[in-house]
């Protein structure tokens, strides 16, 4: 019975770490099934401050499958609002990144932050949640996703359907690991597992394959 309820809490824990549960609160938004891959597809590159550290990481969008987180996330990232802010979460199961309020010095507020746009409505699809997808974050609020995005580390099946998938790791999962592997303050607030020295992006850029 405690591995049973262990397995459970561990599981609640996933979906508090990416900033909400699964529960939907009455969207209007459709699954987009077996969409057809993008012919041209543009790929976003994130690449760090410390370079030698953190090496760059290259994600394919799903312009076809989310187009307005993709959007979202072009807008913001040519505007230079992610340069500067930090993977503020760490698991095992994801690492989480886009908080303009991991700038500051407070660690406490790090996982509120959001930008001044607008939230973005779910694009839910059927696109599974498996190692290197990069979904949007969001409270309870299903149609709350702004500009927190997240990399699956391993697979999680619960949020398929139920988190906003928008793009994958083409290249550099290795370095997704290695930021998946820094020490983190165990005692941040809320379970949330904070690098103890900053994971902080440079720039993220866009090119074609």
């Amino acid at each position: 019975m405690k591995s049973v309820a262990f397995l459970i809490a561990v599981f609640c824990f996933a979906l508090v770490s990416i900033g909400c549960n699964s529960g939907s609160t009455g969207t209007t938004a459709a699954i987009k099934r077996g969409v057809a891959p993008v012919a041209d597809p543009e790929i976003a590159v994130i690449e760090f401050e410390n370079s030698a550290a953190f090496g760059p990481i290259k994600i394919e969008l799903y312009s076809n499958i989310a187009p307005k987180m993709v959007e979202r996330f072009k807008t913001l990232a040519k505007q230079g609002f992610y340069n500067g802010t930090t993977f503020h979460r760490v698991s095992d199961i994801v690492v989480q990144g886009g908080d303009p309020l991991s700038k500051d010095n407070d660690p406490m507020n790090d996982g509120t932050g959001k930008s001044k746009l607008p939230n973005v409505a779910a694009e839910f699809s059927d696109v599974q949640f498996e190692r290197g997808i990069v979904g949007a974050a969001r409270s309870q609020d299903v149609d709350s996703a702004n500009c927190q995005f997240f990399i699956t580390v391993q697979p999680y099946p619960a949020w398929t359907e139920n988190y906003t998938a928008f793009g994958k790791v083409i290249e550099g999962m290795n370095n997704v690991d290695i930021i998946k592997g820094v020490p983190t303050d165990k005692d941040s607030p809320g379970g949330a597992e904070r690098p103890l020295d900053d994971v902080k992006i440079k720039s993220i850029t866009f090119q074609k394959r």
